[in-house]
């Protein structure tokens, strides 16, 4: 579980700011499940440049909570929750100071977003918030507030977390029960899984992946692993401590991403005999297919061009399709292997796609 999250300050000195404005979202890798936004009373002077570009001053935070009252609210909705920000370390800071003052320890783990996109999108120029939002098409609304920059930087850490193949990000979430038998522990994390369709990974206490499996629901095809009882399989159930998944909508999708993260992981529990592909070539060498998505007002976007593949993408947005450099930079990239474009070629010779757009 994340909480994302984003601070306004007074600016002043080192360890001297103090909070005007705070936005988190309780984010589960799929979707925001809780939400806390409050302005905040600093007990000090906004600085001026900083009234320029919030839009916050004194007046409007006469009447605001001072940060003791919301405390508490802070604490449980970042409870057992990995912190996600835009330049984290600024805004870790600035929240332990705060909890400092009112003698309170506070401790979590955190990310950061721009660290994150340095290693997940390298090529880009800018990393500020703004322009890299606007790089990848991702909308953002009242810039420099707390609650728009959070709602912007869940979407980027959305499209963070699929590009991140090596689930590095995953892994600081996962903590092991080593005292918790294994009937209740299996039944714990069936309650955790969608029933939607996509692919999914065991993970064993050190975060590690140990087997990798997809189908058309998510729950259901984990329960029928957890109900094998050859000596495999139950090694396998005794390792396992955490199952996270990634939905993908298409099969198609799901197919090509399952084949990538075998290969990637090679899991210790997974088969990975190797099967020769003849050449293939594709009958479009430039396309987009666009096929539906994980909720019902997206898309799923997979990129063919001078007939290699390059990669695939979620989208709610038609500019994020039609712009090809943002579609560039949206994507998370897929080897061209034969494998690959077998899975892609059988896949539209058998099934209907909402649509390919040629270029």
């Amino acid at each position: 579980m994340y909480a994302v999250l984003d601070i306004e300050t007074t600016g002043g000195k080192y360890n001297e700011e103090g909070i005007t404005e705070i936005a988190i979202y309780k984010f589960d890798g799929h979707e925001v499940v809780d939400r806390f936004v409050s302005l905040i009373n600093p007990e000090r002077e906004i600085q001026p440049f900083v009234v320029s570009l919030t839009g916050i001053d004194q007046k409007m935070l006469r009447r605001a909570p001072k940060f003791y009252e919301v405390a508490k609210r802070i604490v449980e909705i970042t409870e057992d929750c990995v912190l996600v920000a835009h330049n984290a370390n600024f805004d870790y800071r600035i929240l332990t100071t705060e909890f400092k003052r009112i003698g309170y320890d506070y401790a979590r783990k955190n990310v950061c977003t721009v660290t994150l996109s340095r290693k997940l999108l390298p090529d880009q120029p800018y990393y500020k918030l703004g322009k890299l939002c606007k790089a990848l098409g991702i909308p953002v609304s009242n810039r420099h507030r707390a609650e728009g920059d959070t709602v912007a930087t869940v979407s980027l850490f959305k499209l963070l977390l699929l590009k991140d193949k090596e689930k590095e990000i995953v892994k600081l979430t996962i903590s092991a029960d080593k005292n918790e038998s294994l009937a209740p522990k299996l039944k714990k994390i069936l309650q955790s899984l969608p029933s939607s369709g996509g692919v999914f990974y065991f993970h064993n206490d050190e975060g590690e992946v140990i087997y990798i499996g997809k189908g058309k629901r998510i729950e259901s095809e984990v329960n029928r692993v957890f109900l094998k009882t050859s000596e495999k399989e139950i090694l396998l159930q005794e390792q396992t401590v955490a199952v996270s998944f990634d939905e993908t909508g298409s099969e198609l999708i799901a197919q090509i991403v399952f084949s990538e993260e075998v290969m990637v992981h090679k899991p210790s529990f997974n088969y990975l005999g190797k099967k020769k592909y003849a050449e293939i070539n594709f009958t479009n060498p430039n396309m987009v297919v666009i096929d539906k998505g994980r909720e019902i007002d997206e898309k799923t976007i997979l990129l063919i061009q001078n007939n290699e593949l390059k990669g695939y993408c979620f989208t709610e947005l038609s500019n994020q399709i039609t712009d090809h450099e943002v579609l560039c930079n949206l994507i998370t990239p897929i080897k061209n292997s034969l494998k690959n474009r077998f899975l892609v070629k059988n896949y539209l010779a058998k099934s209907r796609v909402e649509k390919i757009i040629r270029f």
